[in-house]
Formats: structure tokens, sequence, C-alpha cells
């Protein structure tokens, strides 16, 4: 029985030493948030709670809670979500709960994901209604999901506008390509029907001479006329001469 007093006494006394730890670490871890050394304070959060006695079950709750606001304050956003998360679900104490859950909002916030944000803020007002923070941060999210969700509906009004319009246009271009395709068969059958009445006019009209072969036609002409009238003056003459002898 003695024997067992000296070992939950040596027990007792490793817990109390690692919590003497516990806090020096998220006491250095403080001093240096407050420099705005976060990283530093990063790392001597987390030694704070691996020297947590708790550290297994995740009951260091200042040394996770103050983590997570190093992590936050470095911008690495999803780290510190998963921070707030399980401290939001571990936390028996509803204004640590609810500190939780607005710290949670404000990481899902400024990683854009608003729907979780606004959950977040409407858990963290369920544990603490008075929290004006909260509310207006709450406030905040909805207005931006709501923008968010109109910009969105125009996008997508504008991308079928542009649809509708890009269809008109191609539709119009294909009727103008039918019009020209339409036009320049018109065009072709005009010209292939002048060419052959071009044609058949040339066959209809007689071929052209020039003024000098005309010329000398007509003198042929009228040279052939001329030695047609002097045979026929000869023939007169001579007949004139012919004796013609009746029988009486």
């Amino acid at each position: 029985m003695k024997q067992f007093v000296i070992i939950i006494l040596f027990l007792l006394q490793g817990s109390l030493l690692m919590a003497q730890q516990e806090k020096r670490y998220i006491k250095k871890g403080n001093d240096l948030y407050s420099q705005q050394k976060y990283k530093e304070a990063e790392t001597n959060y987390r030694k704070s709670v691996e020297k947590s006695p708790d550290a297994q079950k995740g009951k260091n709750l200042e040394g996770n809670f103050n983590l997570g606001d190093a992590l936050y304050k470095q911008k690495k956003f999803a780290d510190a979500g998963t921070q707030f998360n399980q401290l939001a679900g571990a936390s028996t104490n509803k204004a640590l709960t609810a500190a939780a859950w607005h710290n949670l909002g404000n990481s899902f916030l400024e990683n854009k994901k608003l729907e979780e944000s606004i959950d977040a803020y409407k858990k963290a007002l369920i544990n603490n209604p008075k929290d004006d923070e909260t509310r207006y941060n709450l406030a905040y999210a909805q207005d931006k999901l709501k923008k968010q969700q109109e910009q969105n509906k125009q996008n997508k009004d504008n991308k079928n506008q542009d649809k509708k319009n890009q269809d008109s246009k191609n539709q119009d271009d294909k009727n103008k390509d039918n019009k020209d395709k339409d036009n320049k068969n018109q065009d072709n059958k005009d010209k292939d029907k002048q060419n052959q009445d071009k044609k058949d006019q040339q066959q209809k009209q007689p071929d052209k001479i020039s003024k000098e072969d005309a010329e000398r036609m007509l003198d042929a002409l009228n040279n052939d006329e001329k030695q047609t009238q002097d045979k026929l003056k000869n023939k007169k003459l001579k007949g004139a001469k012919l004796n013609i002898t009746k029988d009486w």
C-alpha cells in the first residue's frame, strides 16, 4: 500500500512538471505573439500542447486556441480552421466554444468559404447570443454571399446572352453566305444567258465587212450590171439588122 502511494505521488509530480512546462511555453508564445513573431509563437504553442498532461485528449484549450490564432495570423487559414474546429467540438465552456466558432468563421471567410463561415458564426451566436462582433461578421458574410450569388447569376445571364448573340450571328452569317451563293449562281446564270444571247445575235447577223471591201463589192456589182446592159444592147442592135424573109 505504501509503494502504491509513492507511485501515485511520482505520477503527480510528473504531471505538475509537464503543466509547468506547458505554462512556460504558453507564456513565451504569448510574448512572441505580442511582438508579431507569429511563426516563433506557433512553435512555442505547439510545445505547450506537447507538454500538456491532456495532450492526447486535446484538452490543452489555451495552447490549442492560441496556436490557432498564430496560424491565422500567418494566413494559414485551413490549418487555423482545423484547430478552431477541434476546440469547438472539445470544449464544454460556452464562452470558449463561441470564440472557437467565431474564429473558425473568420478562417472560412478569409478562405472565401462564405457558406461555411455563415454556419460557424451562427453556431458562435448560439453559444454567445450577445456577441455583437460575431453578429456583424455574420451579416457581412451573408451580404457578401448574396452579392456573389447575384454576380454569378449575372455572369450566367451574360454568358447565355453571349451564346444567344453568337448563335444569332452564326445564323445571320449562314443566311448571308446562302444569299451570296444564290446571288453568285444568279449572276452566273445571267452571264451565261448574256453570252448565249450574244452568240445567237452574232449567228443571226451577217459578217461585218470593211468599208473598202464594201466599195469593191459595189463597184463589182456595178460593173456586172453595166456588162449585162451592154450585152442586152448589143443583142438589140444585132437583132435590128436581121432580115426576116416572109413567105408571102
